[in-house]
């Protein structure tokens, strides 16, 4: 019984430590990519030059190769409303008269255990009606915003000179984590004279800020509740 419950006390602590580690979890498709190497040209005039290893200091600098780096800078917002109401009614009501046979009309005796005041001289008249009211409104109001500054890098060239970017940033505070990651096709003709680009110019962006920890395990609901509010529920 002492190896057991040493056993489930380990156990929980590992399950505890592991739900708090605040080890990030970085995703490999937003890695950034290296540029690849060129091969050193071999020297045949004797000359201490070399094109490979020139350095200009005064081209201005932008990114334009695969491995470079380019600097976004966040201005993200949108606004969404939506209003809709709905109104259906029907009304419905039908009706039998009294059938006749050889010119009378038909009439009979009711049954004495039916609630009628009048258990004699009834007929086959038969009336019905009936009416539906539906009344159903919805409002929906949705506004995100999104500032601040991400550093790319490139990671491939197109055909038509535009550069495919991606990067990822991760910050740590206190005991959760906190991920920016940002990918797309950018324009170099978009690119600022300081090396970055508005993310209002990035096509086909893929934008995602999320987090993990304690914090965001807080504001997650649980599976109970989700039952309660989805489609499944039938009332």
């Amino acid at each position: 019984m002492n190896k057991l419950t040493k056993f489930l006390t380990l156990l929980s602590v590992v399950l505890i430590t592991a739900c708090t580690s605040t080890v990030a979890k970085r995703d490999p498709q937003y890695a950034a990519v290296r540029p690849v190497a060129l091969p050193e040209a071999p020297r045949a005039d004797g000359a201490i030059f070399n094109v490979s290893n020139n350095v200009s200091y005064f081209e201005d600098y932008r990114a334009r190769r695969v491995g470079d780096i380019l600097t976004v800078n966040l201005e993200e917002k949108t606004t969404a409303e939506k209003e809709s109401a709905t109104t259906v009614s029907k009304s419905n009501s039908n009706s039998v008269t009294t059938p006749t046979i050889l010119g009378a009309g038909l009439q009979f005796d009711a049954p004495s255990f039916l609630p009628l005041d009048n258990k004699t001289d009834n007929n086959g008249e038969i009336a019905l009606s009936s009416e539906h009211e539906f009344d159903g409104s919805g409002d929906s109001d949705q506004s995100n915003k999104l500032t601040g500054d991400i550093t790319v890098s490139v990671v491939e060239v197109l055909p038509n000179g535009n550069l495919v970017i991606r990067g990822e940033k991760v910050v740590t505070i206190n005991q959760g984590n906190e991920y920016l990651r940002i990918g797309g096709i950018i324009s170099p003709r978009d690119i600022d004279a300081d090396n970055a680009i508005s993310s209002k110019r990035i096509a086909d962006v893929h934008m995602s800020y999320v987090g993990d920890g304690p914090t965001n395990d807080a504001n997650v609901m649980g599976w109970l509740g989700k039952f309660f509010i989805s489609a499944l529920m039938p009332f």
